[in-house]
C-alpha cells in the first residue's frame, strides 16, 4: 500500500544501528521462533479495538492508528473530500500550526506518517519508548488525530496542490490507465471512486465539509489502533485511551455494498505515449476471503512470482513483447480487483494483449503443474523471514489483521496455510473467481489493437 509522508525526520546513528543489529538478529532466528508474535487484543472503555506486540529489543515504539475513511467513503459529488481530510490532519491541530508540529517532532526525533487508501486512511508514529521523548510525540499524534484544525488558508493551498497533482498525473498514461480499470471495474460502487479525488468536486469542497467527514469517520467505531515496541500492557492500555479520547462516538460506518461483477467491456483511450499500457481483470477477493491463500499462491505461478511466472515466461521470454507483465489480487475490505498488466510497444498490443489472454485462460483450465506449485511455495516461505524483519514491518501486518478482523495468529500459520495449498484447490479457486470471457480490458496508447 502507498504511503503519504507527513513529516519526516532522521533518527540517530545509534537508533539506525541499533535497528540494523535488530535485522540481523531476526534474520539468524528460525522461523517458528520469527512468527510466534504475541499479539495482545482488546477495547478500550470508549470501544475502540487495539493489537499490541511488546518487543524490547529496541527503544523504540511503532503506532498505527487506522480509520475506515478512505476513499470509498467519499460522499456523492465530493470525491476527495476523504483524501483532502487526511492530507489536512497534521497541517495544523490543537493549536499548533504545521510549522509548530515538525519542529516538535524534530526535537524527540520522532516520524509522523500516515496510509491512505479505499477502505483506510491512517496515521502513523515511530517514537523513543523513553518516557519524555515519548510523552511529547504522543501529544503531537494526540493532537493530531482529535483536533485538527483545518486552517482555512491551508485547506486553500492543499486544495490547489491536490487538483495539480490530479492534473499532472493526467499525463502519466498508467495513472490514466489505473483510474479507467476502476471506473469500467466497479462503475457506481465506492471502489470506483478515485484516491485523490476530482478536480471540480474538489474544488467546492469546503472547510464545513472537512469538519462533518472528520467528526462522522475519525470515530472511535470506526478506529484500529496497534502498537509494537518497547512499552508495557499498562502502558499500551493508557496510550489507547489518551489517543481516542477526543475523538467522536458518532456510529461506525455502514459495511460497504458487495462488489457485482463487471460487464466485459475493452476501453481504448488515445495518449500520446510511446507504449501502450494495458489493464485486464474482474472483481477479485475481499481480505478475509477463504480461498485467499489459493489464489495468493496460484497468482505467483500465473503473474506475481517475477520471471517464474507463466505471464514472463509466455509474454516476456518467448516472444519479447513486454519488459514487465505481471498479475496480482488486491483483497480489501469487500472484494478488490485481480488485475493483469503489461506495457508494450504500440505495433505489438494487439499479440501481447492476446498472448496474455491466452496464457491467462490456460491457467484457470489447468492450474499450476506440480513443479510450477512447489517452487511457488518454496520461495514464498524462504522469503517469509523479510516480510517481518523489522517492527515496522510488523506494525504493517498487526494494522491488517486490526483493521480486517484476521485471526490472531495470522502470522504464526501463514507458513502452514501456504505449505498446505495444493494444485487442484488452486484450479478450483481459479475457476470460481475469473471468467476468462468476463473481463474488463483497458488500453491506453495511441496504437491500435490489432
Amino acid at each position: 500500500m502507498p504511503i503519504k509522508v507527513l513529516s519526516i525526520k532522521v533518527l540517530s546513528n545509534k537508533t539506525m544501528s541499533i535497528k540494523s543489529c535488530l535485522v540481523a538478529l531476526l534474520l539468524s532466528l528460525p522461523l517458528s521462533a520469527q512468527a510466534a508474535l504475541a499479539i495482545q487484543n482488546w477495547q478500550t472503555p470508549q470501544g475502540a479495538r487495539v493489537f499490541f506486540v511488546e518487543s524490547r529489543e529496541l527503544p523504540m515504539l511503532d503506532i498505527a492508528v487506522d480509520f475506515s475513511a478512505g476513499s470509498a467513503r467519499d460522499p456523492v459529488g465530493k470525491a476527495g473530500l476523504a483524501q483532502l481530510t487526511h492530507g489536512l490532519l497534521d497541517q495544523g491541530a490543537g493549536g499548533l500550526s504545521e510549522t509548530d508540529i515538525a519542529h516538535r517532532l524534530a526535537d524527540v526525533g520522532a516520524v509522523l506518517s500516515g496510509r491512505f487508501d479505499r477502505d483506510r486512511a491512517g496515521v502513523a508514529l515511530r517514537t523513543l519508548s523513553s518516557a519524555a521523548e515519548r510523552d511529547k510525540a504522543l501529544d503531537i499524534l494526540a493532537r493530531v488525530l482529535q483536533h485538527p484544525d483545518f486552517p482555512q488558508a491551508v485547506v486553500k493551498r492543499e486544495k490547489q496542490r491536490l487538483i495539480s497533482s490530479i492534473r499532472e498525473a493526467e499525463a502519466d498514461p498508467g495513472e490514466v490507465a489505473s483510474k479507467a480499470f476502476y471506473r469500467a471495474l466497479y462503475g457506481t460502487h465506492p471502489y470506483a471512486h478515485d484516491e485523490a479525488g476530482d478536480p471540480t468536486a474538489i474544488a467546492r469542497l469546503t472547510r464545513g465539509d472537512l469538519l462533518a467527514f472528520y467528526r462522522t469517520h475519525y470515530s472511535v467505531p470506526n478506529v484500529v489502533i496497534s502498537l509494537m515496541g518497547d512499552i508495557t500492557r499498562a502502558e499500551a492500555e493508557a496510550i489507547a485511551v489518551r489517543l481516542t479520547a477526543g475523538l467522536s462516538r458518532t456510529a461506525a460506518s455502514p459495511a460497504l455494498p458487495k462488489p457485482v461483477p463487471p460487464t466485459p467491456s475493452d476501453t481504448r483511450i488515445a495518449h500520446p505515449s510511446t507504449q501502450s499500457h494495458v489493464l485486464m481483470g474482474t472483481v477479485g477477493m475481499a481480505r478475509s476471503d477463504p480461498d485467499f491463500f489459493l489464489l495468493f499462491v496460484g497468482n505467483y505461478v500465473l503473474g506475481g512470482g517475477g520471471f517464474d511466472s507463466q505471464l514472463m515466461r509466455e509474454v516476456r521470454d518467448k516472444r519479447g513483447y513486454a519488459y514487465s507483465v505481471y498479475s496480482y489480487f488486491l483483497p480489501m475490505m469487500e472484494a478488490g480487483p485481480f488485475q493483469l498488466g503489461l506495457q508494450t510497444k504500440l505495433e505489438q498490443t494487439g499479440d501481447a494483449l492476446k498472448v496474455a489472454q491466452a496464457t491467462l485462460r490456460q491457467f484457470i483450465a489447468d492450474g499450476p503443474s506440480e513443479a510450477e506449485l512447489t517452487q511457488a511455495k518454496s520461495n514464498l516461505v524462504g522469503g517469509f523471514p523479510l516480510r517481518i524483519d523489522s517492527n515496522r514491518k510488523i506494525l504493517d501486518y498487526l494494522s491488517v489483521i486490526g483493521f480486517y478482523n484476521l485471526p490472531l495468529d495470522y502470522l504464526d500459520t501463514w507458513v502452514d496455510q501456504v505449505d498446505a495449498v495444493d494444485a487442484a484447490a488452486v484450479k478450483q479457486a481459479f475457476a470460481r473467481r475469473i471468467d476468462p470471457d468476463k473481463l474488463v480490458t483497458v488500453v491506453v496508447g495511441t496504437g491500435s489493437a490489432r
